[in-house]
């Protein structure tokens, strides 16, 4: 684990095996420990007005940041709370293609003030039928786009596209695939976007779906792998 420092960016590990929940708890106890810190330090000699301003505002920098945190853990845990409610698999069938489309003209006004192109790599007639509630998905895929919005570089486009990986393969079924050019400044861990990404992902898990996100030091990939679908173009 990187040594902590006050006012330095807050990780989100990515470990192998976590949820999105527990990566989150995890995430919390760094600038729990560090805003304990600032007090201890602030508590052991006499400081300068200046040094005492200073450490506020790390302590302030430090619960922000647990704010956030806390944030993206309540709302997956509602969410959890949500299915153990329900008990059941749901029976709903939602068409996904038409939650993207709707949400990427949701999010157009948004992609056009950083000049980004948010692009679907599938015709208006593609249907693509996941069993989720639909206002679960809805919020799901809204998190998801506006999360990689707030990521993308400026000018760059965000590339929505769906495949079929055929039987047999490794990993087969149907993948939805986010792509987009991050600049490696705009990824600092456990910021809004990043935190947003998280409760996308669980939000995914919830209905079965299989997460995975990739960084070749230029572009971000996400593969969600779908559960219990069908797919045509009609």
């Amino acid at each position: 684990m990187t040594p902590l420092q006050i006012g330095a960016p807050l990780a989100v590990e990515e470990i192998t095996g976590r949820s999105p929940l527990a990566q989150l708890l995890h995430a919390l106890n760094q600038p729990l420990t560090g805003l304990q810190c600032s007090m201890e330090v602030a508590l052991a000699g006499t400081r300068t007005p200046e040094q005492y301003r200073q450490e506020l505002r790390d302590g302030l920098a430090l619960t922000e940041r647990m704010r956030g945190l806390v944030e993206a853990i309540r709302e997956v845990a509602d969410g959890l709370d949500e299915d153990e409610d329900k008990n059941e698999v749901p029976n709903e069938m939602t068409d996904l293609a038409m939650i993207l489309r709707e949400t990427v003209n949701d999010l157009k006004p948004v992609a056009e003030s950083k000049a980004i192109r948010m692009e679907l790599d599938f015709d208006s007639a593609f249907i693509l039928m996941v069993r989720a509630a639909r206002q679960s998905l809805c919020g799901i895929a809204f998190r998801l786009l506006d999360s990689v919005l707030s990521l993308a570089a400026e000018g760059s486009a965000v590339k929505v596209s769906t495949a079929k990986i055929e039987a047999g393969a490794a990993q087969s079924g149907d993948w939805l695939r986010v792509r987009w050019e991050a600049h490696e400044e705009a990824r600092q861990p456990s910021s809004r976007p990043e935190l947003g990404l998280l409760v996308a992902q669980a939000g995914f898990e919830r209905i079965g779906a299989e997460w995975q996100q990739m960084w070749d030091g230029k572009q971000e990939t996400l593969s969600i792998r779908l559960p219990g679908i069908s797919r045509k173009n009609s």
